[in-house]
């Protein structure tokens, strides 16, 4: 006889364990609360939880990343697999983290959740925790990524799109790895790695994200170069910085070495990427100053990686460039290089 798959479900709070209060919807049921009426997984497999928290995924912050990290490592020999429950608003910087926490899992780490509580009739909450342990269960699924109705995400590319439909969850500029229907996993891609996973304890999160809008005004600009390491600039279209800020801007740049502070451009467009070298506005930083670009990268991914970075210390710019250009559980398509056109 098959011995079972032992899988270790770590919950957080989120929608999934939530009750309906006078005060809205509130994180309350415990790991054993969320399983009752899915006691027949128990005949597929052994299922233990562990609380790591129990709130909002609002108030998740980076000490909880690495609580998550910290349970997953002193767990990992004892179990096959591991399903998080997780709040949908920011569960794709939770997996975005993980994902550079613990690299080269030879083991699935799930991620779920739920848009309707588990208690309520209606609700996703139970079809999301079976296709999630189904995928826990799968050695094929290796490494970090969402399972939300039914589609297997890579952690590093899930966006929450949509608010309060059930299809929450998309992937941005890269193909689902498989799908989960009616309890069976279709793997369409996967993780080819035989190294051994690697844990991380630590982030720097001295890391600012400055969405750029029309008109905005340089006077905010010296207060984010003097607090934050690094400044991620979610720009316009393809990336560039507008006239509106620009001399303030390239004046508080140029008086750190390229390593003291950190300059990652990005966009604000979801799909396809940004390409600095496009345009004057964008080409006019890369003549002056050494800086990173997303290019390919979500958000999530980009904020959480070079928190990740960071957090090891004592690197150089270029150390720090060839790390954060690394590929990483598919965060990023191609090499800069490939990206930059002729002109």
């Amino acid at each position: 006889m098959t011995e079972k798959k032992k899988i270790l479900m770590l919950t957080t709070g989120g929608t999934i364990a939530s009750r309906a209060t006078k005060r809205g919807l509130v994180p309350e049921l415990h790991g054993e609360e969320l399983l009752k009426g899915l006691e027949d997984l128990q005949e597929i497999c052994r299922l233990d939880t562990l609380e790591v928290c129990s709130l909002d995924s609002t108030n998740l912050t980076w000490k909880h990343w690495l609580k998550l990290s910290k349970a997953i490592e002193t767990h990992y020999q004892a179990y096959d697999g591991f399903v998080i429950c997780h709040g949908t608003d920011t569960m794709a910087y939770t997996a975005s983290a993980l994902s550079y926490l613990v690299q080269n899992s030879q083991k699935p780490i799930v991620l779920t959740g739920s848009q309707k509580p588990i208690t309520q009739e209606i609700t996703d909450a139970k079809r999301n925790l079976r296709d999630s342990i189904a995928a826990a269960m799968d050695e094929r699924c290796k490494g970090v990524q969402i399972v939300f109705n039914g589609q297997m995400i890579a952690g590093t590319r899930a966006k929450k799109v949509k608010s309060f439909s059930f299809d929450a969850f998309t992937s941005i500029n890269f193909p689902v790895l498989g799908v989960v229907q009616n309890g069976r996993v279709i793997r369409y891609l996967e993780e080819a790695s035989g190294e051994k996973p690697v844990f991380f304890r630590q982030v720097n999160p001295r890391v600012f994200l400055l969405k750029l809008v029309p008109g905005m005004r340089p006077e905010i600009l010296e207060p984010i170069f003097r607090e934050f390491d690094c400044i991620i600039v979610e720009s316009f279209g393809v990336g560039g910085i507008p006239d509106s800020i620009a001399e303030e801007f390239f004046r508080q740049l140029q008086q750190f070495r390229p390593e003291e502070k950190i300059l990652i451009m990005t966009t604000q467009v979801t799909y396809e990427g940004s390409d600095v070298d496009v345009y004057e506005v964008g080409k006019r930083i890369r003549e002056r100053f050494r800086f990173l670009e997303a290019y390919d990268m979500t958000l999530e991914a980009v904020y959480t990686k070079i928190m990740w970075i960071l957090g090891i210390g004592g690197l150089d710019f270029g150390e720090i460039e060839n790390l954060f250009y690394k590929k990483i559980n598919f965060d990023i398509t191609a090499q800069p290089e490939l990206y930059r056109k002729e002109q």
